[in-house]
């Protein structure tokens, strides 16, 4: 009988613990603190980037629960594990950075902001935001 008890005590408080570590990602997210969604910027664009409930680490760092920042040009969020490619379109801030200045041509673009691991992979669409802006 106390094999079982102690056994339901050990089985609820590791279920307590991984619904509480689910919970805690669930709130992870990432935003823009600039530009706005729907701004009208000059070129260079400076952007800042946000996030919550995650770790800011340079690529190669694995430690479950960090990543970095990417920020997709004309283009949306990546599936969860895909690795984002590095291009013109795909800009990567892999030694931890939270703002940077980016050329854009006149026009309207969307840019897409992902998280991904140490490893470039993407937290997939949930740690991801999408805004527009227009470029004068």
């Amino acid at each position: 009988m106390f094999k079982n008890t102690l056994f339901a005590a050990a089985l609820s408080g590791a279920l307590a613990l991984a619904a509480f570590s689910g919970a805690a990602h669930a709130q992870s997210r990432v935003y823009f603190v600039e530009p706005k969604d729907g701004a009208t910027v000059t070129s260079p664009v400076h952007v800042k980037f946000g996030v919550d409930g995650m770790k800011i680490e340079p690529a190669g760092t694995m430690t479950e629960g960090t990543g970095h920042h990417h920020l997709l040009i004309d283009s949306g969020p990546l599936p969860k594990g895909t690795v984002i490619p590095a291009n013109d379109t795909s800009l990567h801030y892999g030694k931890g950075q939270t703002e940077a200045d980016v050329k854009l041509p006149p026009g309207d673009h969307t840019l897409t902001m992902q998280f991904g691991d140490g490893a470039h992979r993407s937290y997939g669409p949930e740690m991801s935001q999408t805004i527009k802006v227009h470029v004068k």
